[in-house]
């Protein structure tokens, strides 16, 4: 297991570019298998999620060509529609090849996936969604066995906003006779990624980013190359390690609409944020001023990866923040760690009350999910003395060399 060895105390101060959104480029991949073509895309991350998403796409008989940060998908030859256990249940992204392959071959076999333990995620809307479009599905041994002899289109009333049935209803829809309608769909940024990736190959979507989504079913997919959108998520994580450190950061490649629910509550800590073509400025303030409260939402409310990151924020601010977890039950794992720290959280629930500290100290702590991980490097990076982040791999699902960018800011950070 690797570990990061975090010596705390130095502001992080320069500039950095942002690459391709993990939760864009993985429906995308799994999106690669419709057009039975040639799949360029660019500007990819090198995560550990990507490699898993890659190493399905050859299992089922992609030929899958990494040249630095493009990928070329060709998915002329797929001769197997049953995804592999062991990939499955290292990451939740792949349920979305449920849709997909439906599309292609009307069928597949995948058990429940796996991923971040933050808290039940179902999978329900995926299922019931796939079946009024008239796929039969069966549920057994932890296997899930879906055919469809033809999709059908039809209109499918969300009961939650939900990212993953969301692309999963786009994806299957695409070859379905007729129109398919999605309402309460998502809104998030990588929905409206996958629906230009997916008209770019000749498939007929509208009103991805909005509550309604339209897809016009067609008989055939091209061949295509898009450009992945910069991830918001890790943008707002560099951010917040200029803000807790009180340093000063320029980030290259973002997209600023994207990010206004962030940008918001770091103004309201008391940053100073310039705007200017592709890229942003942000000055942190001496005092890190306490936000009143952080809730998360779907977008575009305060987005969830973005809490555990906020919340170590806070624990330096001058005040007090009420949190409230709005999407999962279970995503407050780091607070105790950031306690280990000198943090001072109390949990209720969904509900956390977070009074800043004078000062965080080093200690020995475990990242026990993606984005919790990261709130334990940028705590790190304020605290007095040296912090050891346990557990690095899952941090490194979606963050590629979060040392090696961190240090060329200032941080200093060893990977052992």
């Amino acid at each position: 297991m690797s570990r990061l060895i975090i010596n705390g105390g130095n502001r992080i101060c320069g500039e950095v570019r942002i690459g391709g959104a993990k939760n864009s480029v993985l429906p995308i991949l799994a999106a690669t298998v419709l057009n039975g073509g040639i799949n360029i895309i660019h500007d990819i991350p090198k995560l550990l999620d990507v490699y898993i998403m890659e190493r399905i796409l050859t299992s089922l008989g992609c030929s899958v060509k990494r040249e630095n940060r493009t990928i070329v998908v060709d998915s002329g030859q797929l001769v197997n529609y049953v995804i592999p256990e062991e990939l499955v249940r290292e990451m939740r992204s792949s349920v979305i090849f449920l849709g997909a392959m439906l599309s292609r071959c009307g069928k597949v076999k995948a058990s429940y996936p796996g991923g971040c333990e933050i808290g039940s995620r179902p999978i329900d809307l995926h299922l019931k969604s796939l079946r009024e479009m008239g796929a039969e599905i069966e549920e057994k041994h932890g296997f899930l066995y879906c055919e469809a002899k033809k999709l059908r289109g039809c209109d499918i009333q969300l009961d939650f906003p939900s990212v993953g049935a969301t692309e999963n209803i786009m994806l299957a829809a695409v070859f379905a006779e007729g129109v398919t309608t999605i309402r309460n769909a998502a809104k998030e940024p990588e929905i409206i990624d996958l629906e230009k990736f997916l008209n770019a190959a000749g498939a007929k979507i509208l009103g991805a980013g909005t509550a309604t989504v339209r897809i016009e079913g067609v008989e055939r997919l091209y061949n295509v190359e898009h450009d992945i959108i910069p991830d918001r998520i890790v943008a707002g994580t560099y951010l917040a390690a200029a803000v807790i450190t009180k340093g000063e950061i320029i980030l290259k490649n973002v997209i600023h609409e994207y990010l206004q629910p962030i940008l918001y509550k770091f103004r309201e800590s008391g940053c100073t944020i310039e705007y200017f073509n592709h890229s942003l400025r942000l000055i942190a303030p001496e005092e890190i001023k306490a936000v009143e409260s952080v809730k998360t939402l779907p977008h575009p409310g305060y987005p969830t990866d973005m809490q555990a990151q906020m919340m170590a924020v806070m624990s330096l601010s001058d005040g007090t923040t009420i949190f409230t977890e709005n999407i999962f039950e279970n995503r407050y794992k780091h607070a105790n760690e950031l306690m280990r720290m000198g943090a001072n959280i109390k949990i209720d629930g969904r509900i956390a009350v977070v009074r800043g500290v004078e000062r965080l100290s080093g200690a020995t702590v475990i990242a026990q999910d993606l984005r919790g991980g990261a709130a334990l490097v940028l705590a790190g990076l304020a605290a007095e003395g040296t912090t050891v982040v346990e557990n690095v791999r899952h941090i490194d699902r979606g963050y590629e060399n979060i040392h090696d960018v961190l240090n060329g800011l200032g941080a200093d950070i060893i990977r052992q």
